[in-house]
């Protein structure tokens, strides 16, 4: 969405150096992280309670106990075709034991 390279971003800190002079840069940085910090937590606070209001959790478990379902279906299959497969094999004095 954004394309901001490298250069951009060494011409912004270049200015912001010149503009805000090498006494003061150091705070506005610390401003700037504080907020970014601030930011990221109450990101990471809204998630989680989205997730918990929908219940991912929830769909989480469901899905992955599905997928184990389908696993042991295609298994029990696969057994069956070999156990007909080795029953149609054997000769006949065999199948019945």
């Amino acid at each position: 969405m954004f394309d901001i390279g490298f250069s951009e971003l060494l011409i912004v800190a270049v200015l912001t150096l010149i503009v805000m002079g090498p006494e003061r840069l150091p705070e506005t940085v610390r401003t700037i992280s504080l907020w970014f910090g601030r930011l990221r937590q109450f990101l990471s606070t809204a998630r989680s309670e989205i997730e918990d209001e929908v219940g991912i959790d929830e769909i989480r478990r469901q899905l992955h106990n599905e997928q184990i379902m389908r696993d042991l279906e295609k298994t029990k299959n696969h057994l069956e075709d070999v156990a007909q497969t080795q029953h149609s094999i054997l000769p006949d004095d065999q199948k019945n034991v």
